[in-house]
């Protein structure tokens, strides 16, 4: 059946004569009425027409973009060549799971961009908004068949029908109608999009798929505790076998029929699973940590991790020891920063008996408590000039003096480092040796900070959100929308040990039964995104709802705003600020939005819903 092709111009046109959904397709009130919480008009935003205006061309310099995101226009063809050549050069399981992950992170990067454009807009629509964006950028037509989610309990269930894969199109030409099916990017679109916009792990399965034989691709989506298997899908995110999945799939058995333990399922070393130390994620620069982590795991290269504090390179190190062929024999840590100067030397390369006042006995530094296995030196940028020089020296002689002592200790160590701390920089200023730096910088993995990695943050805060749960004995439905938006907003300046506390802190301030707020997070003095309210402690010990604003603390916003005579409510003022840009912009929608300083669809998006006419675009 042949269907009608729609231009963007068209499209645009079509939101003055109604027809705001101008792509073929069946209608969708049933399908929004789908959500039992909110009942949502064909026409809520962000419709197709919306998220059309974000689509911006710069054929000028080259470029597309989607909002702040830039897009290719690529041949389906190629992207099907590519495809083939995974699956031929690296076999089917690591073809599927590289393209599932690429299409997580399209699918999460999209929730953000829907979040961001739309923040007022209604769960079910901002989830509506995934399917439209898949259609818009020509992966498939998704028809609903049903969905339901409690913003109560967090709960999410949904089927869907695809019509017109891609993806079924490219790998039926490639190797014809097989077994299994074959919408892997699109699978992980549906869960990295839902996930992302929900807060916590939504488990999207093809259940029907063309390249099976199927008529149609038929898939449903359930938040993952609903799943009695999940482990079999989440796997898939994982880039390397030593990356956990979610918590929900803890109990599933994994791929190689072990009972209790989700696939791929490593904990720190010497610390059980339930501990919450699993490596949780599914970005881009994750995975490519990960997969830096396991080239360099089999031989004895030293290695270095660089990045800020609490993004986990503790965490790395010991999975790095856990993956090596030193894993049995022992992983002794020194955080340099901890020792007194006065100590390194006895800390590091032991004592002997008498060596000083108080060495009442020879002990083992932890070079030789290390022999075998993987010594850890974190905040090693914090070691004086001098413990440097020695420690060089037991690097490069592999040969180590105790305190005190006369003869030589021969040790094999693996030296792994870790620091906070520009070591480049610090040799320039002559604080770090640079024949340290050069000897310890031979596989250096930088770990990039939460900020850059937010496609993991809804992984993360369902795992730690089980795990702190099950620690603390307190049961709840999880995240309220708020929450989710507010933790995605967030800075996050101490990274994943404080997204880790933040969720520790608000599951023993929650009474069961209830969702986590943005107050039960941000309690201690946190400055959460605009539009967030917090709990701030006085003096009186009265806890107070706090909202932050651009112009200084909302008390004293208020207190002004009470103050001066004749303001006028915030839509109102909002209104005829829009009204005085579109005047002095001459009706020219574009130039309006550049004079308030926002995007040409945010500003369409406000002029539709105060109801103002707009005049040229």
């Amino acid at each position: 059946m042949s269907r009608r092709r729609v231009s963007l111009a068209d499209l645009n046109r079509s939101t003055a004569t109604g027809n705001a959904e101008g792509l073929p397709g069946p209608a969708l009130p049933g399908a929004l009425g789908g959500f039992d919480t909110v009942g949502v008009s064909q026409h809520a935003h962000p419709t197709v027409a919306d998220i059309s205006e974000c689509l911006f061309f710069s054929p000028g310099d080259g470029r597309i973009w989607l909002q702040d995101q830039r897009m290719i226009l690529l041949h389906s063809e190629a992207l099907g060549s590519l495809r083939r050549e995974l699956i031929d050069s690296i076999g089917l399981d690591k073809a599927r799971g590289l393209l599932t992950r690429a299409g997580y992170v399209g699918g999460a990067r999209d929730a953000r961009m829907v979040r961001q454009q739309w923040p007022d807009a209604d769960p079910p629509a901002a989830a509506i908004a995934g399917t439209r964006l898949h259609a818009l950028e020509g992966v498939v037509q998704v028809e609903v068949v049903h969905v339901r989610y409690d913003a109560e309990t967090g709960d999410y269930e949904g089927e869907f029908i695809w019509h017109n894969s891609s993806e079924d199109d490219e790998h039926i030409a490639a190797y014809g109608v097989g077994g299994s099916p074959a919408c892997w990017m699109q699978v992980g679109y549906a869960t990295g999009y839902v996930s992302t916009l929900f807060g916590r792990m939504v488990v999207f399965r093809e259940v029907e798929c063309r390249s099976s034989g199927s008529a149609h691709c038929r898939v449903i989506g359930k938040s993952a505790e609903r799943w009695d298997d999940p482990g079999q899908d989440l796997f898939y995110l994982n880039a390397q076998d030593f990356v956990g999945t979610p918590p929900a799939a803890a109990r599933a058995p994994s791929r190689k029929g072990t009972l209790g333990a989700s696939p791929g399922s490593v904990a720190l070393a010497g610390a059980p699973a339930a501990d919450g130390a699993t490596m949780v994620g599914a970005s881009s620069a994750f995975n490519a940590a990960c997969h830096m982590l396991q080239r360099v795991a089999p031989t004895a290269a030293t290695v270095l991790f660089t990045g800020e504090s609490g993004v986990g390179k503790e965490m790395f190190a010991s999975m790095l020891h856990r993956i090596s062929p030193r894993q049995a024999h022992p992983l002794v840590a020194l955080n340099c920063a901890a020792i007194p100067e006065t100590l390194v030397e006895s800390e590091l390369f032991g004592v002997e008996r008498g060596a000083y006042t108080g060495a009442g006995a020879s002990r083992p530094g932890r070079f030789e408590r290390a022999h075998g296995g993987t010594l850890f030196l974190d905040e090693i940028a914090t070691l004086s000039l001098v413990a440097q020089g020695k420690l060089l020296r037991a690097l490069q002689e592999g040969e180590i003096e105790r305190v005190g002592g006369t003869r030589t200790i021969t040790v094999d160590v693996r030296v792994v480092a870790a620091t906070n701390v520009d070591l480049r920089q610090a040799v320039r200023e002559g604080t770090f040796r640079e024949d340290l730096y050069y000897r310890l910088n031979v596989f250096p993995i930088h770990l990039p900070p939460l900020r850059d990695r937010r496609d993991d943050i809804p992984l993360l805060m369902g795992h730690f959100l089980a795990h702190y749960q099950r620690k603390h004995r307190r049961q709840g439905p999880g995240f309220s929308q708020a929450a989710v938006k507010a933790m995605f907003n967030y800075p996050f300046p101490g990274n994943i040990r404080e997204l880790q506390n933040l969720i520790e802190r608000s599951v023993i301030l929650v009474n069961d039964g209830e969702p986590i707020a943005p107050h039960h997070l941000f309690s201690s003095g946190e400055q959460p995104g605009t539009g967030v309210m917090s709990l701030q402690l006085g003096a009186d010990s009265i806890a107070t709802l706090h909202m932050p604003s651009a112009g200084g603390s909302a008390p004293a916003t208020q207190a002004a705003a009470a103050a001066m005579p004749g303001v006028a409510p915030l839509h109102q003022a909002e209104a005829q600020l829009l009204r005085q840009a579109l005047h002095s912009a001459a009706g020219n929608v574009a130039s309006a939005a550049r004079l308030l300083d926002i995007s040409r669809a945010t500003l369409a998006y406000r002029l539709r819903k105060f109801g103002i006419p707009a005049g040229r675009s």
